[in-house]
């Protein structure tokens, strides 16, 4: 028998609510990562920009990969903290859409970035008397601006083909925000056309590097997100995936200001170079 199409006004966000006794736990460490990830990033985007010798194409890329970490953990991290404290963990159908379509924005144009970056790497290690010809200013800005105006489209069309599905009656998320995986599951119609253009996007998701760090996180981010969405609807176990969508929605970017600052010469000098400023100032000015 066809179920009867209905309109929902609100999702509601199962997240870690099988895991009662640890709701305040995970609060806690999920606020430390937060805090972490907002701080780290902050400080790459400040310390890059105090120092006039990190105007290059690669600190460029760095301070836009960093602004993409605190955008894209704030679209679900604290809503996620707030239903761990909060008995009612819902989302108006409208907060639905507009998560998605950040979530996936910022996330498809992070990955964009990462293959820009190992792009730039690339030509600094392998061409390095041409590099300053080749990634000059107005080859960075538009490789970044691709980055952008490409991310946007792809949300955009994930974002309509998802909420054109219809939904009918269950509004359940077994997950801990609005992604297409879960919200697919939801849909009673037909999600074949959702599955091909997932895996016809996440197919094209491949980065190359030749710096260790750079590749470890492309690991971690591709590795962990194509294993989310380049998959049949029908092998899906959300309660699994969920940890796999901690990895790489809360995880990685706390990991990006500690992989691509631990061991980076230019930004220990670029600190060190702040920290005197201050200290300066506030001798003359105390």
């Amino acid at each position: 028998m066809e179920r009867e199409n209905t309109t929902l006004s609100e999702f509601i966000i199962l997240g870690f609510s099988d895991l009662n006794d640890l709701q305040f736990l995970l609060f806690t460490i999920f606020l430390m990562i937060y805090l972490c990830t907002l701080g780290g990033n902050t400080f790459i985007i400040l310390v890059t920009l105090a120092d006039i010798r990190l105007n290059t194409p690669m600190y460029f890329f760095l301070r836009n990969l960093a602004f993409l970490d605190i955008c894209y953990t704030t679209t679900n991290v604290p809503q996620m903290m707030a239903h761990l404290l909060s008995e009612k963990k819902s989302i108006s159908y409208g907060g639905c859409v507009t998560q998605l379509f950040a979530f996936l924005f910022f996330v498809g144009v992070e990955c964009l970035l990462l293959a820009a970056m190992a792009y730039d790497r690339y030509i600094a290690i392998c061409k390095p008397l041409r590099y300053s010809v080749i990634m000059n200013k107005a080859l960075y800005s538009q490789l970044a601006a691709s980055c952008w105006v490409s991310g946007f489209l792809n949300s955009a069309v994930h974002t309509v083909l998802t909420f054109h599905l219809p939904f009918c009656g269950n509004n359940q998320i077994n997950y801990f925000f609005c992604d297409i995986p879960p919200l697919l599951i939801l849909s009673c119609g037909d999600t074949s056309v959702n599955e091909l253009v997932l895996l016809f996007i996440g197919g094209r998701q491949k980065a190359f590097s030749t710096c260790a760090s750079h590749l470890v996180i492309v690991l971690l981010y591709y590795g962990s997100s194509i294993f989310t969405y380049v998959r049949p609807i029908s092998s899906y176990s959300l309660t699994k995936d969920r940890l796999i969508s901690v990895l790489y929605s809360v995880v990685t970017p706390m990991l990006n200001p500690i992989i691509y600052t631990l061991r980076n010469k230019d930004i220990r000098k670029a600190l060190r170079a702040v920290v005197v400023k201050v200290v300066v100032f506030k001798c003359h000015f105390p």
